[in-house]
């Protein structure tokens, strides 16, 4: 994180600054009626040197990271966006959940304008130290691949942000439930690697249909978006590159859909042996 503070021209104090107006949001379900981007000198630099203070906030009340989520695993949305690659945020070891059964029940506190997005969760068995890696290299460093549901929280007026504000705002995690966890063996990865392009998705509301996904909509391939993710960290922080144990939760495999209290979601899968997942929004 030193290396975007001494790109940046904003001072340590202004990082410290926007750091806790955003942690304070998040802890008490304040909307930031100005995004960062908005404001001056914020970059995508400082976009990650907040997260990485908003990183030390959280270690200050007894927490600790367990991985990373991305976003914006969508080349067209790069070309948008003018991005030159996918970005993250950290997770927490309270924002983490595990489905016991297939099945989850979750209460988000605070929440503001929440939305569920389906993935791919991936545990890591080794770091992920090599930039070039294809589907099969990254699935290689992999020691469990499951179903899983992210629920983001926009912290930002009518859900309008720069992915710089994304970063800068835990990347609008508010927390992920795994589903049951597949093991990944030398033998699986070649299957895998077809597989994880191919399979296709369908979610439910309450027990009505609300969409069909694929992992092809998750850069191609989960497997290639985590490939992307750990070059991209190297790149950036090659101190802080994906480590064993770390989970990361790999883009969404539909649009991201409103929800609240009340809402039951069930994520069905075919192409994959990976079992269906449902969460209660308590």
């Amino acid at each position: 994180m030193e290396d975007a503070l001494q790109k940046n021209p904003m001072s340590s104090e202004a990082i410290q600054s926007l750091a806790k107006e955003l942690f304070n949001a998040c802890e008490t379900g304040q909307m930031v009626p100005v995004v960062p981007s908005a404001r001056p000198s914020f970059d995508m630099d400082m976009a990650y040197a907040v997260e990485g203070a908003l990183k030390s906030l959280r270690e200050g009340q007894g927490h600790r990271s367990v991985g990373r989520k991305v976003g914006y695993a969508n080349k067209a949305m790069w070309r948008a966006f003018k991005l030159e690659t996918l970005v993250w945020a950290h997770m927490y070891d309270d924002t983490v959940h595990h489905a016991e059964n297939s099945e989850a029940a979750l209460t988000i506190a605070h929440p503001r304008s929440l939305r569920i997005e389906p993935e791919i969760v991936f545990c890591l068995k080794q770091p992920i130290s090599t930039p070039a890696l294809d589907a099969a290299g990254a699935l290689a460093c992999v020691d469990w691949l499951a179903l899983g549901f992210e629920i983001i929280d926009c912290p930002y007026p009518d859900w309008k942000f720069q992915p710089c504000d994304f970063v800068a705002s835990f990347g609008l995690h508010a927390a992920l439930v795994v589903g049951e966890k597949m093991r990944v063996t030398p033998d699986s990865i070649s299957r895998l690697v077809d597989e994880l392009p191919r399979f296709t998705l369908k979610i439910s509301r309450n027990g009505r249909f609300v969409e069909e996904g694929s992992g092809k909509n998750s850069l191609r391939s989960p497997a290639l978006c985590l490939a992307e993710l750990g070059a991209a960290i190297m790149r950036r922080f090659p101190d802080e590159m994906l480590g064993a144990g770390e989970l990361v939760s790999s883009g969404t495999l539909t649009a991201g859909h409103e929800t609240k209290s009340g809402d039951s979601w069930t994520a069905e899968v075919s192409g994959i042996a990976l079992p269906p997942l449902t969460l209660h929004l308590k």
